[in-house]
């Protein structure tokens, strides 16, 4: 399968020297997960957003330090290829911005929360079991590191898993569109020293519960298999409606 990235931020320079960039952490999750994998990636948040959506199978966003509803062109540009691409019936998977800005560009709401930063490893229930989702389990924790959630999902959404502190957690779009707030690619050792970097603006009692945290197991690889499963089955039924 040809993955199409869709890059919207870089890994802090003090921090890609031991962790990588986006592109790496996401090459080193999925390709671990089904080696036959290739990407190519598109750096959108520096103006360079494709102009053609089928020139790859499927495509994934990385998540940002930006929020989507920051003022900026780019953002602007890639939510209307975002659009494009559903309207295509093209499969997406949105990863934390990723999944933000599926949720604004088809008419959600996503808002700075006055629940304050998620951070280390969010524990979920999943409340609804779809096809893809194989092996199933009933719970999904992964890493996280986000500000603003989803507060209103789009109209037709199926929210399928999340918590109290972030509600639309993991939702689906028709058969084609996926959004988790969660950072499947992101590692442990990357969580702490992101929290650490941002520890002034997260708040050191939230950094201290973050890094507790940390001691529970990930479904990082489950989500991979759930997110390619979900691609893969969108493009099947994609190809079936032509």
């Amino acid at each position: 399968m040809r993955m199409g990235l869709l890059q919207c931020d870089d890994v802090a320079p003090e921090l890609r020297e031991r962790h990588g960039n986006y592109p790496e952490m996401f090459a080193r999750l999925f390709v671990a997960v089904d080696p036959s994998l290739t990407w190519r990636v598109w750096r959108c948040h520096d103006g360079e957003i494709p102009d053609d959506i089928e020139a790859v199978d499927a495509w994934m966003t990385t998540g940002a330090k930006f929020g989507v509803n920051d003022d900026r062109p780019w953002i602007a540009d890639l939510e209307r290829f975002v659009r494009a691409l559903w309207d295509a019936g093209k499969p997406l998977a949105g990863i934390c911005f990723g999944h933000q800005l599926i949720a604004r560009a088809l008419g959600g709401t996503v808002i700075k929360s006055p629940k304050g930063w998620g951070v280390g490893v969010s524990f979920n229930q999943v409340g609804e079991r779809a096809e893809w989702m194989v092996p199933w389990q009933s719970g999904l924790d992964l890493v996280v590191s986000h500000q603003d959630q989803v507060v209103e999902p789009p109209p037709g959404a199926r929210v399928l898993g999340g918590s109290d502190f972030c509600p639309a957690y993991l939702m689906q779009l028709g058969e084609h569109f996926l959004g988790v707030q969660g950072h499947p690619e992101f590692t442990k050792a990357y969580s702490r020293d992101l929290m650490a970097l941002r520890a002034d603006s997260v708040g050191y009692a939230r950094v201290r519960e973050g890094e507790t945290s940390l001691a529970a197991a990930v479904d990082d690889a489950l989500m991979a298999r759930w997110i390619l499963a979900f691609l893969r089955q969108a493009m099947r039924k994609r190809e079936q409606a032509r």
